[in-house]
């Protein structure tokens, strides 16, 4: 069986947001995040309230990619052990035999990453930026696609441990997941009245429309996507914009850079061109760049958001023609 073209592979993700709407409604940004994350092989931070749908994105995204997905759920005593897999002594064999833990998927579900303690947090670390787990001194690699998806609840604040800029860091996209609007909601409803149940994605008709081989052709499509040196000096221009402006204490490192032009990429690619335009940078400065910088305390108490920051630096930037 012959490998899918790159065009192939784009009209299989273009049905991904078809299926995936049969069992979650009104989430179009954060889906055409997840599926930019996995051509960067990138991960994705997802923050919105409880009740939102995001793991319900995260498992009906895995069903229509026929990728596995494992969830673990964060908690303050899980142990690092407990994501990346420990040594398992065999009285039989009297040999130590490796139990790979929960990482060991494609696309995992790190569901309230912020409340569990530093320690684990960074267990994940290696995970993301190295895609390998190491153990006992032995490095294990990780399948691929991997992506983590990582939740949190932007409003308790209460028993949790913020995620520091080095892990931050290593989250190509950090997606806010609204509530749905009131036509949308009442589609949820109607849904579930009709006997929708989220955990029988079968029954919801969601089929899987692409698989590993059609990513590996999209990334190659993606590869192939051209970007004019001026588009490459807005990238810059922005993110030194970040790193001036008097709202923020920390501003966008020459990673984010990379990050958002990366993203821009496979967005432009997705969108059927071979070629960046500064649109496509628009597009995605504030998921690539919201949640790589911090914001000084006295703005944080006039009400400044770093959303707000970055869209006044776009609006001043000037856009190459």
């Amino acid at each position: 069986m012959s490998a899918p073209s790159p065009d192939s592979a784009r009209s299989a993700l273009e049905a991904l947001r078809l299926e995936i709407s049969k069992a979650v409604v009104g989430q179009d940004a954060a889906v055409t995040g997840l599926v930019v994350a996995l051509l960067c092989r990138g991960h994705v931070l997802l923050e919105g309230v409880p009740g939102v749908a995001k793991t319900l994105l995260v498992r009906t995204l895995a069903a229509t990619l026929e990728l596995g997905t494992r969830r673990l759920q964060f908690t303050p005593d899980l142990m690092p052990s407990d994501v990346t897999g420990s040594l398992i002594y065999d009285a039989r064999t009297a040999e130590f035999s490796f139990q790979p833990g929960p990482v060991f998927t494609n696309l995992l579900l790190a569901d309230e990453i912020n409340r569990t303690p530093p320690k684990t947090q960074a267990s994940l670390l290696e995970a993301m930026e190295e895609r390998q787990v190491s153990v006992d001194g032995t490095p294990r690699a990780l399948p691929d696609p991997f992506l983590v998806a990582a939740t949190q609840n932007p409003i308790e604040y209460e028993g949790t441990y913020p995620l520091p800029e080095a892990q931050l860091d290593r989250f190509l996209l950090k997606l806010n997941l609204p509530l749905p609007s009131r036509e949308d909601e009442i589609d949820v409803l109607t849904r579930h009245a009709e006997g929708f149940d989220p955990r029988d994605l079968d029954s919801a008709g969601v089929r899987a429309v692409a698989g590993p081989a059609e990513l590996e052709a999209a990334r190659a499509g993606v590869a192939q996507t051209s970007i004019a040196a001026e588009v490459t000096g807005y990238v810059v221009d922005i993110c030194r914009a970040t790193r001036e402006s008097p709202s923020f204490m920390l501003g966008v490192s020459p990673r984010g850079a990379t990050a958002l032009l990366a993203s821009a990429r496979a967005w432009a690619w997705l969108t059927g061109r071979d070629y960046v335009i500064p649109d496509d940078i628009k597009s995605f400065a504030l998921p690539t760049l919201r949640h790589r910088v911090q914001l000084r305390p006295e703005a944080e108490m006039e009400g400044v958001t770093a959303d707000s920051v970055i869209n006044s630096i776009l609006a001043h930037v000037p856009v190459p023609r």
